[in-house]
């Protein structure tokens, strides 16, 4: 039985700014985002029939065409020249509407491994343009690494990696819709000074210090408005001693920088008592190739 395996790594915004309103209802955003070394196992398993069936550790995760890895096989299903039809067993790590990318990272992950089970031999740009039509973050999970997203989140460049240092990820026990939160957004706009083209700076200069002095997320304002205990968590890692401390996406996952493990492992133990989902990463920034 012929199967491949994929990596859907989690990402974060280190800046995430939100331009206006398109025409089609999305909104323009500026933001850079970077993935991490928390990831889903994709396992992919070629069927004999053209069925597409998703398995999933996580009971809250739909196994049927409302997911995004399902929504990724049915668009390569079209790619092929003969029927092909493909089992989909994903291995949740990363926590469900968390701002992380789970959903779109097992997309793109999905899109890398029916490309590669059923030999259909897309180049990554084809991949990455297939991804964005199905959510705006999966082009940048097919890619992976650290990337400027312009556009919808769409339009994808590879930047400098920023320096390795350790992230503790905490995410409250609350599901944040993002639909809800540019909503929200929309209505009262938020007077926040785009940062990302001075984190561009930062990371082509190399620097831990100027990275943590530009991390930025327009959206956080409103998440945290909406949802206190977010705003709780930012306190208490900075209390800590965190280096830099920034909700990602949408939320309501907040993280923090430590530029040593000492120092990430104080901020761990800081959130105990009022956030069960805590994670020590590092940030990985890797790339994925098509071979």
């Amino acid at each position: 039985m012929e199967r491949v395996f994929e990596k859907a790594s989690a990402k974060i915004n280190l800046t995430l700014d939100v331009l206006g309103l398109r025409e089609d209802g999305y909104h323009d955003v500026e933001m850079i985002m970077t993935t991490i070394d928390l990831a889903d196992r994709i396992e992919l398993i070629a069927r004999g029939d053209e069925k597409i069936v998703i398995e999933c550790n996580e009971g809250f995760v739909p196994t049927d065409q409302r997911n995004l890895a399902y929504q990724a096989a049915a668009l390569l299903q079209q790619k092929a020249d003969k029927p092909v039809g493909v089992t989909i067993r994903i291995e949740k790590r990363i926590p469900v509407a968390a701002g992380l990318a789970g959903g779109s990272s097992d997309a793109a992950a999905t899109l890398r491994g029916c490309n590669r089970l059923w030999n259909l031999g897309l180049s990554l740009e084809e991949l990455k343009l297939l991804g964005a039509q199905l959510g705006s973050d999966v082009p940048f999970c097919v890619q992976g690494g650290t990337a400027l997203a312009k556009g919808r989140g769409e339009l994808v460049t590879t930047v400098p990696n920023p320096p390795k240092v350790w992230v503790v990820l905490a995410k409250p026990d609350l599901g944040v819709s993002t639909a809800e939160i540019y909503q929200q957004f929309s209505k009262h706009e938020q007077q926040i000074e785009p940062k990302t083209a001075m984190m561009l700076q930062a990371l082509e200069k190399g620097s831990l210090s100027l990275v943590c002095q530009n991390l930025s997320n327009m959206l956080e304002p409103v998440t945290v408005q909406l949802y206190p205990e977010v705003r709780r968590i930012r306190d208490c890692m900075l209390r800590a001693g965190a280096d830099g401390v920034l909700m990602s996406g949408s939320g309501p996952t907040v993280y923090a920088i430590a530029q040593r493990r000492t120092r990430a492992q104080r901020i761990n133990n800081s959130l105990r008592g009022f956030c069960r989902n805590v994670y020590i990463v590092r940030l990985s920034s890797t790339s994925f190739m098509i071979n």
